[in-house]
This record gives structure tokens, sequence and C-alpha cells, in this order.
């Protein structure tokens, strides 16, 4: 296949994010730097949504761009999780940017754009460069966007600690591929899977020391155990939308390239490794949960939770004994967990603007003070705690079955265990919220537009999802999932 006769309407999803996010940023340079543009936001959500359309209309039949770039209803679903999670932070980046006049809003509108588009090629990646270059566009917009805040020093801190492990972690997930280049001559992962029970057969040494590199990358990606230690300190010093981004967006996406790597290039020996990943999402969900028990600051208290979701999220990874069910599973989750996550960060992002303190403190009173952000905010501490009639509920349960039935009883307690600890630190906030007295000098909040609307649809995700969960579950399990 050459550039001439390959089907490049398959990509037609990325190619016009691309010019459009191209567009918004030269908008923004055109009309000035400074200033005020809510049109801009407004329109990179429109890009969004245009974009989330043509991924329906032109991903729904699978394809394939040569042995580099495929379509299917693992790539199609991701996408669509993706595009929707950075519309709904960019809905939450609008009032915040309006109250920092040192943050430039097209830049900022823009990068969010191609870190989509970054995820959406890393997505539909069926070769390691077409895969790495994915993730690295999704990388370099998040360095940017972590330290946006230039003139403050949490954020200048967290960018350059994100971008040096960061490109610690690219170098790994390089020397991994390498390795697999080196003995098979080709960067296809379809290639690579195919070769794989005989090159391990061969080279065993060789073989787990490129998935072992290529897991650390990945996993500091991802923020899990033992490669997260980076999370708490950058999410902290980020701007408040984009620790939402990274929490619940950039994690889903690196779940997805995690899978793609595991599930096609090395699952021919599955049974080397799945044990390994189970070890893993235990340490996560352990160490996450546990940790954040003891968290006074509330992003980093949500870094620790996003850790303990990660190890959720591993699982049924771990525990691939039916690729269409493991699929489903962690898809379902994906999407439970953007809504859930990205509707708290929402209101975490105007309450601790509006008390300038990011102490779970600031949440005292809350419910006397804004009573729909104070029973929201419940909604989706809830749903992460795994509490029933939310999605969150659904999406583990739905797991942990999964995990009983591949015999792995061990890890189905330990995710019970975990699940419990993580009500403390969760109803320490709604403690705060509903049994402290707000400050004397506090007054009624009043939500602004784009605040509400993106807590509005987070409820809608958060109890539709559990509200439909047996037909969408049904609907994932029908699926030709077709990986390559």
């Amino acid at each position: 296949m050459t550039a001439f006769n390959a089907d490049w309407s398959l990509m037609t999803p990325e190619i016009v994010l691309a010019v459009l996010a191209l567009t918004v940023f030269t908008i923004d340079f055109t009309t000035g730097i400074r200033g005020k543009k809510p049109f801009i936001g407004t329109l990179s959500v429109i890009s969004l949504l245009v974009t989330i359309v043509l991924v329906v209309i032109f991903n729904q039949t699978p394809g394939t761009i040569g042995s580099t770039f495929v379509v299917d209803p693992f790539a199609m679903l991701f996408k669509i999780v993706i595009l929707l999670g950075v519309a709904l932070v960019i809905v939450n980046s609008m009032s915040y940017l309006d109250k920092h006049d040192d943050m430039y809003q097209g830049e900022f509108y823009s990068l969010l754009l191609f870190a989509a588009l970054g995820a959406m090629l890393m997505v539909s990646s069926a070769d390691l460069i077409t895969l790495f270059i994915g993730l690295e566009i999704l990388s370099i917009s998040s360095y940017c966007l972590a330290g946006f805040r230039k003139h403050q020093a949490k954020s200048t801190e967290a960018a350059l600690k994100y971008v040096i492990l960061g490109g610690t972690a690219s170098a790994f997930i390089l020397y991994g591929m390498s390795f697999m280049y080196g003995l098979t001559g080709s960067t296809s992962l379809l290639e690579i899977g195919a070769a794989m029970p005989t090159l391990y057969a061969q080279y065993p040494f060789l073989i787990m020391m490129s998935l072992f590199f290529m897991v650390a990358g990945l996993g500091f990606k991802i923020s899990i155990v033992p490669f997260h230690m980076w999370a708490p300190d950058v999410y902290e010093g980020a701007p408040t939308p984009i620790t939402g981004f990274l929490t619940a967006v950039s994690k889903v996406a690196g779940f997805a390239i995690m899978i793609r790597i595991l599930a096609v290039g090395f699952g021919g020996i599955y049974d080397q490794w799945y044990f390994v990943i189970a070890v893993i999402a235990a340490l996560t969900m352990i160490v996450g949960n546990t940790v954040a028990l003891v968290q006074t600051n509330i992003k980093r208290l949500m870094a620790y939770s996003g850790i303990a979701q990660a190890g959720y999220l591993l699982v049924p990874l771990a525990a691939l004994l039916n690729i269409h069910i493991s699929l489903s599973m962690i898809v379902y989750y994906a999407f439970a967990y953007v809504f859930m996550t990205l509707g708290a960060f929402a209101i975490i992002s105007y309450v601790t603007e509006k008390e300038n303190d990011e102490e779970i403190s600031s949440f005292a009173g809350l419910y006397r003070r804004s009573p729909f952000l104070a029973h929201s905010m419940t909604v989706f501490l809830v749903s992460m705690a795994g509490l029933p009639i939310t999605a969150g509920f659904v999406g583990k349960v739905y797991i942990f079955l999964g995990v009983m039935t591949s015999q792995m009883v061990w890890l189905a307690v330990i995710m019970i265990v975990t699940s419990t600890i993580s009500f403390f630190y969760y109803f320490g906030i709604i403690k705060q919220m509903y049994m402290r007295a707000p400050k004397e000098e506090d007054s009624m909040l009043k939500a602004p537009t784009s605040i509400s609307l993106i807590v509005t649809i987070s409820l809608i995700g958060t109890f539709g999802l559990a509200l439909f969960a047996n037909m969408l579950t049904n609907y994932m399990n029908g699926l030709n999932w077709i990986i390559l």
C-alpha cells in the first residue's frame, strides 16, 4: 500500500481535528495575544463535538491504513471517551481562565486540541512508530499545560518535574521498542504479535526486557505503582482543569496504548506477564487508597485517588481470559471514570478558586452555600467509592465478577478491601460539606454557567451509565473487537 491508494477517509476525524486546532491557534494570534476570548473556548468545544460526530460516521466500519493506522470498535469508543473528556475540560476551563489574566486562552485551548489529536492517534496506532508519535504529541502538550501558569512557582515546578520524568519514561518506551524491532525487523504490532511465541522460545530474556521497559514507561504515563511518584506534585502544581485532564483523559489514553501493546504485541505470551500486571494492579490499588487517607490538599488527594482508579482499570487486563469481556469492562469503566472525575474537578476548580485555598477544609459548609454543588460532589465521590446506583458501582461490580470468573480471588478481595478504604477519604470531603459550618465571611455560591453545565452533564453520565448498564454492556459484548 502506498500513500496514493491508502484509504485516508479512515483518518478523517484526525485530519479535521488537526485543521480545527490550527484554525483556533490562528484565530487567537490574529485577534491579539491577551484578553478574554470566550469565543475561542466555544469554537474549541464545537471542534471536538464535530470530531465526535466524524468518529461515529467514519469509524463504524473496521479498516486499516497499511499496518500503521487501524479503525475498530476499540479505537472508536476510546476516541469518543477522549474527545468527550477534553470537551468537558475546556468547558471547565472557561470560567477558570477568565480569572487568570496571566494565561493565554487561545494557546491553552489549542494545546488541549492537539493533546486530543495525539491521544486519538495513539488509540488507532497499529505500529510502534505511529504509537510513539501520538504519545509524544499528547505528552508535549501536557508538559506545556502543566506549567501554563508560568508566574506561579508550583506550576513551573510541576512542568519541570513532568518534562524530565516524562522524557525518561519515553526513553524507556523507545528502548523497549528497539528490542522488538531488533528481533523482528518490523515495528508493526501485528507482525510482532504473530512472531511473539516463537521469539519468546528463542530469546525469553530479551522479550521480557522489552516488556519491562515498555510497561515501565507506560506505567509512568498512567501513574501506576511504582511509577507514580510524580503525580501528586504535578497534579498539585498544574492549573486545576489540567489536573482533571491529566487524571482522567491522559490516563485513559495511556491505558488504550498499553492494551494495544500487551494484548496484540505480547498477547501470544500472556501466561508470562498476566501475573506481573495483576501484582502491579494490586499494589496500585493499595498504595493509592492508603496514601490518600492522610492527604489534606484536595488536588493531592485526587491524585492518589486517580492512582487507585488506575489499579481498578488494570484488573481486567490482568484477567484477560476473554478479550471481548475484558475490553468491554475497561471501556465501560473508562466512560464512568471520565464523567465522575471531571464532574468532581469542575466543582473542585470552582470552590478552590473562590476560597483561594486547595485544602479539603475549603469545602466546609458547602451544603449551606450551594446545595446543588454539594449534592453533585457527593454523587461523584460516592461513584468513585463504588456505592450503588452510580456508574462507578456498576463498573466495579462488572470488573469484580469478571475477576471472580477468572479465579483470581485474591485480586477480587484486594478490590473490595481497597474500595472500603476509599470510603474514609471520600467521606472526609462529604463530612466537610455537610457537617462543618462555613466561615463567617463565606457567602452563598452561584456557580457560573460553564460549571453548572459540566456538572449537569457529568451527573447525567454518572446516573445514565448505571441506569442503562445492561444495554450498554450487552452492546459492547456483542462488538467485533478487532484490535488489529
